[in-house]
């Protein structure tokens, strides 16, 4: 059963946290006892080599699976105990995702793909149409609404992406590798995008990368190795690293 957490379990202002999280695959250890909490408005970077437990943590963190031990909370409620169905619901509803590949439905003209989380969560239609085209002068993609995934750019499938993930005005972001199949240009121009707009939604975002690049686009980077968490391996001030550049 869904619990609050008692005061003091998790950091002030976390949006999001883990707490002692394990997790194995066979004798494979995954996470070994994560500890991981993400504040408003901050963006996270999860970086580590192939193989070294950051994808899981992030499916942990996101209610894709579930911990063998350890907690999850979102906003004060423990996530992690909660059934498939209802962890479903939360997915569409408080997170957003960013694949590396934008996992568009190819059928789908780009506004119906954007609205889709609204659809899948009751929301009519039309209305769910309404607020994805909100989105897509922000993004820079007027007029590309009725286009379909397979007429759009790579970076401009991003975007449309980024506007999925937001339309529902979720607590967290996450994004897995969502520069991997851009080029370096393109993928910048994406984690600015991307970083911003969770900003002004006062979200928080978390970013699976292997690339320092990307990772430099976030407020902290933390490493995992081997199942476990490392100390902070750098601090970033957003402000300072966009006036410079990456």
């Amino acid at each position: 059963m869904s619990e609050t957490v008692p005061a003091g379990a998790v950091l002030a202002g976390a949006v999001l946290a883990g707490a002692g999280l394990r997790k194995r695959f066979g004798p494979a250890v995954a996470l070994d006892g994560v500890d991981l909490a993400v504040g408003r408005g901050e963006a996270v970077a999860i970086m580590g080599p192939s193989g070294s437990g950051k994808s899981t943590l992030l499916h942990c963190l996101a209610g894709i699976m579930t911990p063998d031990q350890g907690t999850v909370h979102l906003l004060g409620q423990r996530i992690d105990d909660l059934g498939e169905r209802r962890r479903s619901a939360l997915r569409r509803s408080r997170f957003g995702f960013v694949f590396q590949f934008g996992q568009l439905l190819p059928e789908l003209p780009a506004e119906e793909n954007v609205a889709l989380p609204l659809m899948l969560g009751g929301t009519s239609r039309r209305d769910a149409v309404r607020a994805a085209r909100a989105w897509f002068g922000p993004l820079g993609l007027a007029g590309l609404e009725g286009r379909r995934p397979g007429e759009l750019s790579g970076g401009q499938a991003q975007r449309v992406a980024i506007a999925r993930a937001l339309v529902t005005g979720p607590a967290v972001v996450f994004a897995d590798e969502p520069t991997g199949a851009l080029d370096q240009a393109t993928g910048q121009d994406t984690m600015n995008l991307l970083v911003e707009a969770t900003r002004h939604n006062d979200a928080a975002l978390v970013v699976v990368t292997h690339d320092p690049n990307v990772a430099r686009w976030c407020t902290r980077t933390v490493e995992v190795r081997d199942g476990r968490l490392t100390a902070s391996a750098a601090q970033h001030t957003y402000d300072a690293q966009r006036a410079g550049g990456v």
